[in-house]
């Protein structure tokens, strides 16, 4: 995984938070919704990180007359065997890119997303196993919302994380202009299939004290209990967290979770499955801002124990 952070850190410039979040994705078994502006790299993010693993990468346009055949696959008929084969579609890779994805109609996100929930896809009744690992990287501009379909809140939670990873720094953008002004940026393989899903086993091995698993439970709780929400964290949002905290401590090379942990990932983790009180995003309040209250309210445990 090191390999890995280091690889991508040399082609997208100042976006180390942004990595470490999509590792910890890729190691917890997740999907990674990428929200931001075009022209920040998300395209370049998804490729370069597909590149390091030395796994395959495939990249779809999502348009409304996009069906879900375009991206799970279909029958066709051979004249020669006088029989249906199955194509496979784009879904059919460890990397894939759902640009836009709420472009697409809401039948062809289900299709991805289902494919994201199961690893399979079903045709004509049979259940095709997706290879692995298998990352979804989904990408929304949430300022161009025309001729969209905004993905509901039971689809937003099937996504591990969502990253925004915003505009460089000016010095991060003068380092980005020296190294790639004159040509695409190169990356190389640094690791193997094997080794990522190898790792993906190391991650569920990773120890989660009573404490910390009391704390993560009370940030969890909190959410719900908040008068400033409609919908708090779901179950599936508490077991997120969980394995993501444990993915952040494999990568900083520990066996065991720390509350800081928890703490680091609770935003990136929850805030995109909270829907905030009509009255209250009136008033400027936010899915962000709630969690980043939940964190200032909730104590944190002092002394870790089993």
């Amino acid at each position: 995984m090191a390999r890995v952070r280091r690889a991508v850190a040399s082609v997208i410039v100042g976006k180390e938070d942004a990595i470490d979040l999509l590792l910890v994705a890729l190691l917890a078994r997740g999907h990674v919704l990428l929200e931001d502006v075009p022209g920040v790299g998300k395209t370049l993010l998804a490729r370069s990180l597909a590149t390091a693993m030395g796994c395959g990468f495939r990249r779809v346009q999502f348009t409304p007359d996009v069906l879900p055949s375009d991206v799970t696959g279909s029958s066709i008929f051979n004249r020669k065997t006088q029989e249906f084969e199955f194509r496979p579609g784009p879904v059919f890779t460890p990397v894939l890119l759902a640009d836009e994805i709420n472009r697409a109609s809401p039948r062809t996100q289900s299709a991805l997303l289902e494919a994201m929930e199961e690893r399979q896809v079903s045709v004509e009744g049979e259940a095709v196993t997706l290879p692995e690992p298998f990352l979804v990287l989904a990408t929304q501009n949430p300022i161009e919302l025309e001729g969209t379909f905004p993905l509901p809140e039971a689809q937003l939670d099937r996504f591990l994380v969502r990253v925004a990873p915003g505009y460089p720094s000016r010095a991060d953008e003068e380092l980005m202009l020296a190294r790639f002004g004159h040509g695409d940026p190169h990356i190389e393989a640094v690791a193997e299939a094997a080794e990522i899903v190898a790792l993906q086993g190391a991650r569920a091995e990773v120890a989660v004290g009573a404490a910390v698993r009391d704390y993560l439970l009370d940030v969890v709780a909190a959410t719900r209990a908040d008068e400033r929400l409609a919908l708090g964290a779901s179950p599936r949002a508490a077991l997120a967290l969980y394995r993501a905290a444990q993915a952040r401590a494999l990568l900083d090379g520990r066996t065991f979770v720390l509350p800081d942990d928890v703490k680091q990932l609770a935003t990136a983790v929850l805030a995109h499955r909270l829907v905030v009180q009509p009255e209250a995003r009136l008033r400027g309040e936010s899915a962000t801002r709630v969690v980043a209250d939940v964190l200032e309210r909730v104590a944190v445990p002092v002394e870790i124990t089993g």
